[in-house]
């Protein structure tokens, strides 16, 4: 709670700043352009609340420990396997690496943010920052600024400890380590928005893992991270292809594992410009209705509203008489 109100404090008071600097034109803007100068404060604003959001994760050792779970998790599963991608020499374990670290970055952005989200809607953030001038993009940049600091991490933890532990694959060329940075970026710019769309129209934390997890771990299944594609049914393949993880995990193995795996690719290649193209379209998706929807959750608290979730969460946390 403390860093909550940390970070809503510090945007308040960039954003009372701005206004105090403002003229009284028509709208509240400058006769001097004051638009633009608004959009570099929600800017300044969100970058100052994503800077204090990531000193609080990084000195947060539970909150720590649940992301390095996960990679334990990943590497003892990828360490079990043994065999050989089929029709290819690329070991199963290389395989199923890729598909871990394109799941873990899907899963931040759209499993931990909604959760996140949720979870400070119902300690109050977004009712503070109706009050806030330009809260609502200024918050969305702080959470893309933890989003990406979090999931950049994972993968770096990730693709290390996989080369010492189980012998896991690296980019072995600077057309790699490229390939590897945009379709991370881009595929958290497909989920991250999604995952803020999610998290504002989820009824509250308690549900909301139950509401997210059972789809997001469906998808690890069926979207070819695990093991090949080409071994699922055709109905199951062409359902995985509407959703972004089958081609985060597309995209890594391309990035990672040796030309001899496009083999076991459905197409036989590995389709970048459909990576690009999927992708790109997720995030576009993303963003119209992050921004839309945050604004209405944000339109419809107010202190009754939230006075009443606090009293039917202290109802349902008491002991029984």
């Amino acid at each position: 709670m403390t860093a909550v109100t940390t970070v809503t404090e510090a945007t308040d008071a960039d954003g009372a700043n701005g206004m105090a600097g403002k003229g009284v034109g028509e709208g509240g803007r400058s006769p001097g352009g004051g638009s633009s100068g608004s959009r570099r404060r929600y800017w300044r604003a969100g970058f100052l609340r994503g800077r204090i959001e990531v000193r609080h994760l990084f000195r947060n050792r539970k909150e720590l420990g649940s992301h390095l779970i996960n990679i334990v998790v990943a590497l003892v599963v990828v360490s079990n396997l043994h065999d050989d991608v089929p029709g290819t020499h690329v070991p199963m374990t290389h395989l199923a690496l890729c598909g871990f670290a394109a799941y873990l970055l899907f899963q931040i952005g759209l499993v931990n943010l909604p959760q996140i989200l949720v979870t400070e809607r119902e300690e109050g953030t977004l009712l503070r920052l109706r009050t806030t001038p330009g809260g609502i993009p200024a918050y969305l940049i702080a959470k893309s600024v933890l989003v990406v600091t979090m999931a950049l991490a994972t993968l770096v933890v990730l693709l290390s400890a996989g080369a010492l532990v189980a012998n896991g694959p690296l980019p072995h060329s600077i057309d790699g380590w490229l390939t590897l940075l945009w379709v991370s970026a881009l595929g958290l710019l497909a989920v991250v928005p999604l995952g803020a769309a999610i998290g504002a129209v989820l009824p509250n934390p308690r549900e909301a893992l139950a509401l997210i997890m059972l789809p997001a771990m469906g998808l690890l299944v069926t979207s070819g991270a695990m093991f090949p594609l080409t071994s699922l049914p055709t109905i199951v393949q062409k359902i995985a292809s509407v959703f972004p993880l089958k081609w985060m995990a597309q995209g890594v193995r391309s990035a990672l594992l040796p030309d001899a795996a496009r083999a076991a690719e459905p197409a036989g290649s590995w389709e970048l410009p459909t990576v690009a193209l999927v992708l790109a379209a997720w995030a576009v998706v993303g963003f119209l209705l992050a921004i839309p929807l945050l604004r209405r959750a944000a339109r419809r608290e107010s202190g009754s509203r939230l006075g009443e979730r606090h009293r039917k969460a202290n109802l349902g946390a008491a002991p029984a008489a």
